[in-house]
């Protein structure tokens, strides 16, 4: 009796959740789309201020998805379907957090070593205008 019960109350290991393939396909996706829009700090505080309702939202999706199925393509739902079991772990809001970092240092790091984009000096603005 006492075995059955030991884990009973078991939580997922602290730090950042593991997903599958499939689910870090989805995750990726969403915080690409963060990161090159350049919303890195409001991303990372919606994150911050969701990660206690992570598994109510999950579940939220979960009832949402009949919705999602019959207004989006295969693709789109599947993507749908693996983020919600994603956001189901504990450590998912973490995973995306670091991961929006990592892409924002990415692009960041792409930008300096393309330098900067030419200016045109005013001048050139006047004679445009007239």
């Amino acid at each position: 009796m006492r075995e059955k019960l030991k884990h009973a109350f078991a939580v997922d290991p602290p730090g950042p959740a593991e997903p599958t393939p499939e689910q870090a396909e989805a995750a990726e996706w969403i915080c690409k789309q963060i990161a090159r829009r350049h919303l890195t700090l409001p991303g990372l505080i919606g994150l911050e201020m969701a990660r206690p309702l992570n598994f109510m939202a999950s579940q939220m999706m979960h009832v949402f998805e009949p919705a999602i199925w019959a207004i989006a393509r295969q693709r789109t739902h599947e993507g749908y379907k693996h983020f919600a079991e994603f956001l189901e772990q504990r450590g998912a809001m973490e995973y995306m957090a670091r991961r929006i970092e990592e892409l924002e240092a990415q692009m960041e790091t792409q930008v300096s070593e393309r330098g900067p984009r030419p200016q045109r000096d005013e001048e050139e603005h006047d004679d445009d205008r007239s």
